[in-house]
């Protein structure tokens, strides 16, 4: 496969890929943009780059998550079986914090009030 194509490739990921909001400072969009880079300057293996692309397709297509799916039983721990719902939560509500409520929230965890 010619380079061009393989900066196609790294170009539709590069649109497709969701910006992460939890590490706004680490880019993944400049790995991609340098990798297209490489392949159409062509300094790159054609082979190796085509191995890169399909994983990084099947991570954003979810392919690992659709052929071997999570049961209920394994989301739900009968320790704390609202873990995983309250870790999504406060991955959802951390991006919104500021840098004194981060502070306070992680205090909170470390010291707990029973």
């Amino acid at each position: 496969m010619s380079g061009s194509k393989i900066a196609k490739h790294y170009t539709r990921l590069l649109a497709q890929w969701p910006k992460d909001p939890l590490r706004p400072n680490l880019h993944f969009d400049k790995v991609l943009q340098h990798r297209a880079a490489q392949a159409s300057a062509g300094s790159s293996n054609p082979k190796a780059e085509l191995g890169q692309i399909n994983a990084a397709y099947s991570l954003l297509e979810d392919r690992y998550m659709h052929r071997n799916p999570t049961s209920k039983r394994l989301l739900s721990p009968t320790s704390n079986p609202t873990y995983y719902d309250d870790l999504i939560a406060e991955l959802e509500q951390a991006p919104k914090r500021s840098w004194l409520a981060g502070k306070i929230e992680g205090w909170k965890r470390m010291i707990r009030f029973t």
